[in-house]
């Protein structure tokens, strides 16, 4: 890997100054996740879902002057400011970071002192001291877990571990290191339960409790949604980001809605599944099987885990029988409230809002078996037609191991064929109207309109041209008799 071949270049160079160079973070962490198969591995981790896209170093025992004249030799050394002691350089992902001291300051130091968890939660409420001689285990002790707090020196391999988080990979465990420090960023909450979600991993019940006790308030949208991603899209069940969250007692602030389905009771008969809240997290699960297949896997993910929020403030007791009608739709405010929470991503949330109204139809036609203009207008509706036949089989549960992509979606997958090959012909424009006489008015738009209804329907097009232009006379003929009528009175 020619990232590793830099960091060696780098390290050796660090040597002849005296110094001394190490992996860092998740990149050590994933190195022992994504050991071989022979034994030496974690068996039964996610690997897939490990992040090794960058290298990170940090280099002990020279001034942040002498390495970046070391920099200036491979490359062009970028910096971060210098205050921060973290470098990289150009062209390549590549992180130089020197050994620093954190101390907390303004409100999130004085609620240190009051001995409670951080009440000030600005992500940049940090005082930063370069320290080349601050020695492995205070630079390690400064991290959030131990399996992130892993070194590897890059030329001898040695791996230092002041924390147990070799242990801690294979025990599957998530591990705070440090309470009084780890509660100075409330974001490693998040981070606890996107690496269960992600690895599999369990987190240790002193750091629950700790995480439970940490108000996550101020965070920005930002720093949520990028942990959320990193569970929604690299978790094979994405559901035990939240169900995480949910023990350390954190949904609230940030996830209210989903709390709001906890207990939230669904009609035996089609859900035996149980609550909302289940129901959501096994097709979020489910969901996670497809997201590869979908137009872009975040907005579809989030599909999965807002479609069925609207049962909140439409589930109601009728005859001896729990309904939630037309929740696709009337719940349609709490979705909005809840995406724009999260993400400030306009594409998402035009997504979102287009698709959970539909969500229910692909289910209720691919059962009923309509006409093809029933499908045809459901598929002209959704903003990815693809995507909403994934998202009804992830809605459906698989039953006895059954491929949940025979029976009703392969129905669904025939009309969407349809659908398209009636899309790819001849149709009515604007244009036609106007060459076939018909002259631009008020109602052209609705001309229009009726013109695609008919389009829909599989109407050649020399045929509905007929119709639109039958249609449109007899309309302006009736409006302009009733304009007559009203003159006279």
């Amino acid at each position: 890997m020619l990232m590793e071949k830099t960091a060696v270049r780098i390290a050796h160079m660090v040597n002849e100054e005296g110094g001394r160079t190490f992996y860092v973070g998740g990149y050590v962490r994933d190195r022992m996740l994504e050991k071989d198969s022979t034994g030496t591995g974690i068996k039964g981790v996610n690997t897939s879902a490990a992040e090794t896209k960058d290298i990170d170093i940090e280099v002990h025992g020279i001034e942040p002057e002498q390495l970046y004249a070391i920099l200036e030799q491979i490359g062009r050394p970028l910096t971060y400011g210098k205050s921060f002691g973290v470098f990289s350089l150009a062209g390549e992902n590549i992180d130089i970071a020197m050994p620093r001291r954190e101390r907390a300051s303004g409100s999130r130091a004085e609620t240190a002192a009051a001995g409670g968890p951080g009440v000030s939660r600005g992500h940049r409420d940090f005082e930063i001291e370069i320290d080349p001689c601050i020695g492995t285990y205070e630079a390690a002790r400064r991290r959030d877990f131990t399996i992130n707090a892993l070194m590897q020196d890059v030329l001898t391999g040695e791996v230092i571990d002041h924390f147990g988080g070799l242990e801690d990979l294979q025990q599957k465990m998530i591990r705070h290191i440090d309470a009084e420090r780890f509660i100075e960023d409330p974001l490693r909450v998040l981070r606890a339960a996107q690496f269960a979600a992600r690895f599999g991993f369990a987190v240790a019940s002193d750091t629950l409790e700790l995480c439970s006790k940490i108000d996550l308030s101020a965070l920005s949208r930002e720093r949520v949604e990028e942990e959320l991603k990193k569970a929604l899209l690299k978790a094979d069940r994405p559901s035990v980001f939240f169900e995480t969250l949910r023990s350390m007692q954190q949904l609230g602030i940030w996830f209210a809605e989903l709390g709001q389905t906890i207990g939230l009771e669904q009609d035996p008969v089609f859900h035996p599944e149980g609550d909302v809240w289940n129901h959501s997290m096994e097709v979020l699960d489910r969901a996670a099987a497809y997201r590869g297949r979908a137009s872009e896997p975040y907005r579809f993910m989030m599909l999965a885990l807002t479609h069925d929020l609207g049962k909140i403030s439409t589930t109601e007791f009728i005859k001896g029988r729990i309904h939630s009608y037309e929740h696709e739709t009337k719940g349609l405010p709490l979705v909005e409230s809840f995406i724009r929470r999260i993400t400030g991503e306009k594409d998402v949330i035009d997504y979102v809002l287009n698709m959970v109204p539909l969500h229910m139809r692909p289910n209720v036609l691919a059962y009923s078996k309509p006409a093809l203009k029933s499908t045809n207008r459901m598929f002209d509706a959704a903003e990815a037609p693809e995507d909403l036949i994934y998202f009804a089989a992830a809605d459906r549960p698989v039953i006895s191991g059954s491929d949940p992509f025979s029976g009703d979606s392969g129905f669904l997958f025939e009309r969407l064929d349809a659908y398209r090959a009636i899309m790819a012909k001849p149709h009515v424009t604007g244009r036609d109207l106007i060459e076939a006489g018909l002259e631009p008015g008020e109602d052209f738009g609705e001309m229009l309109a009726y013109a695609h209804k008919l389009r829909l329907a599989g109407i050649e097009k020399d045929l509905a041209l007929k119709q639109v232009l039958a249609c449109a006379r007899k309309l302006r003929r009736e409006r302009q008799t009733e304009k007559r009528h009203k003159e006279k009175q």
